[in-house]
């Protein structure tokens, strides 16, 4: 297959970094394709200087991509898949969820202290609602500090912040070869990942059967029915950046198990189950165990998390 499409990415390291994997792996399997890069800059990436909860998730990172896809002006959006809505617009569909990285967080302390080993009180930074109430209901001690920018700016704040530590994606950190600065890979037991962590998704109109034949070799059957699992929890739930949810699924031969989590940001309630069922209904999966956790009390934890937000 030849000609040019163009792909849309956002500017930042990270993201252009998971768009030229997804490029090379194009041309590996279309030698005689042309790709075009257009970088296009997300609400999200304009507003650095407001918490994420605050400002709503509804396509925070994604939004400005997706018009560009259904005006024509891309074939193709790269997304971090913890980004993308569970609910995408008429027109556009995902043609790939690529193979993932380790999913979990990572801690990234100042003097190369383990979680465990920081001092009572200590400041730890992190931009999400999900890693501050999981980290509180580990150790409510802790003093969690709003930090927000992409991954080289917030490792920048981890001084200039006086901050203890920073808890960011593994993945991250290891696309951008900033393994060394892991002082540890935190236990999911101790944080479990934000919904569709550490895998990239390929977005296209649902129509350009074209460009879905182009990207339909890098999806990866296991990290789509893990990442179709977890977003369909999600969407149940009704949650995103302003509600503390987060999910993993995992893959052992026809097996998929799934283990979700909800909690009210201080940390102090959450709310958390596992269930498994079959890879081909993902979905499914995905609902019952919501549903589970609705009945035993998450329903009330979203209500009152609803309460307090502006």
């Amino acid at each position: 297959m030849s000609g040019e499409i163009v792909v849309g990415t956002r500017g930042s390291r990270l993201a252009l970094w998971q768009t030229q994997w997804v490029l090379d792996r194009l041309r590996e399997r279309w030698p005689g394709l042309t790709c075009r890069v257009r970088t296009i800059k997300t609400k999200g990436d304009k507003l650095l200087d407001v918490a994420l909860a605050k400002i709503g998730d509804k396509g925070l990172f994604t939004k400005e991509l997706e018009q560009a896809l259904l005006a024509g002006e891309i074939d193709l959006a790269v997304h971090s898949m913890k980004d993308l809505p569970t609910g995408l617009p008429d027109g556009l569909t995902l043609a790939a969820v690529c193979p993932r990285e380790f999913p979990g967080d990572a801690l990234v302390s100042r003097d190369g202290r383990t979680l465990e080993a920081l001092p009572p009180g200590a400041r730890v930074g992190t931009s999400s609602l999900r890693r501050t109430a999981q980290l509180l209901h580990h150790r409510p001690d802790l003093e969690m500090v709003p930090v927000r920018g992409n991954v080289p700016t917030r490792l920048t704040k981890l001084q200039t912040e006086n901050l203890d530590a920073l808890v960011l994606a593994w993945a991250g950190l290891r696309r951008l070869g900033l393994e060394n600065r892991v002082t540890e890979r935190l236990p999911f037991e101790v944080c479990l990942p934000a919904v569709g962590q550490g895998a990239i998704g390929v977005e296209i109109r649902a129509g350009d059967e074209r460009v879905r034949a182009m990207v339909a070799p890098l999806n990866d059957p296991a990290t789509e029915a893990a990442v179709r699992a977890e977003r369909s929890f999600l969407k149940r739930l009704g949650g995103g950046c302003q509600v503390p949810v987060a999910a993993l699924g995992r893959v052992e031969g026809d097996v998929l198990a799934l283990e979700g989590l909800v909690a009210t940001p201080d940390g102090r309630r959450l709310l958390r189950a596992s269930l498994s069922g079959s890879c081909g209904d993902p979905e499914g999966l995905g609902i019952r165990l919501a549903e589970e956790l609705l009945a035993r009390g998450g329903e009330e934890i979203l209500q009152e998390v609803r309460e307090r937000q502006p």
